[in-house]
C-alpha cells in the first residue's frame, strides 16, 4: 500500500486541525457512512501514536500513517489524500495499483 499526502492537504490539516511539526496523524476505518472501497465504513483520522504501522509518509515534519489493523479497509488500494478547494475539504482517492483506476471519497 502507498500513502501520499498533497502539500495542499497538509496545509488543510495545519489550518483546520492545528497540526504542527512533530504531530502524527493516523488514518483508520470507522463504522459509519460508506466509501468507494467499503460499504458501511468510512475513513477517519486522529492524532495518534503508531503501534503497528504498516505504511507512513511525512511532509513538513508531520507523519501520516495507517496501522496494520486498518489495512483491510483499503482493499488493496493506495490512498492519496488531496485537498478539494471548491468543497474546502479533504479528497480521499483510492487507487488500485495494478489498474490505475481511481475511486474518490
Amino acid at each position: 500500500m502507498e500513502l501520499k499526502i498533497s502539500k495542499q492537504a497538509v496545509n488543510w490539516f495545519k489550518d483546520e486541525i492545528g497540526v504542527k511539526e512533530g504531530d502524527v496523524i493516523r488514518f483508520y476505518a470507522q463504522f459509519y457512512g460508506s466509501s468507494p472501497v467499503q460499504d458501511g465504513y468510512s475513513l477517519a483520522f486522529s492524532k495518534d501514536n503508531p503501534i503497528d504501522k504498516v505504511v507512513s509518509t511525512e511532509l513538513d515534519g508531520i507523519e501520516f500513517f495507517v496501522e496494520e489493523s486498518d489495512l483491510w479497509f483499503f482493499d488493496g488500494h493506495n490512498l492519496h489524500v488531496e485537498y478539494d478547494e471548491q468543497e474546502d475539504f479533504l479528497d480521499y482517492k483510492y487507487i488500485k495499483p495494478d489498474s490505475g483506476a481511481k475511486n474518490t471519497r
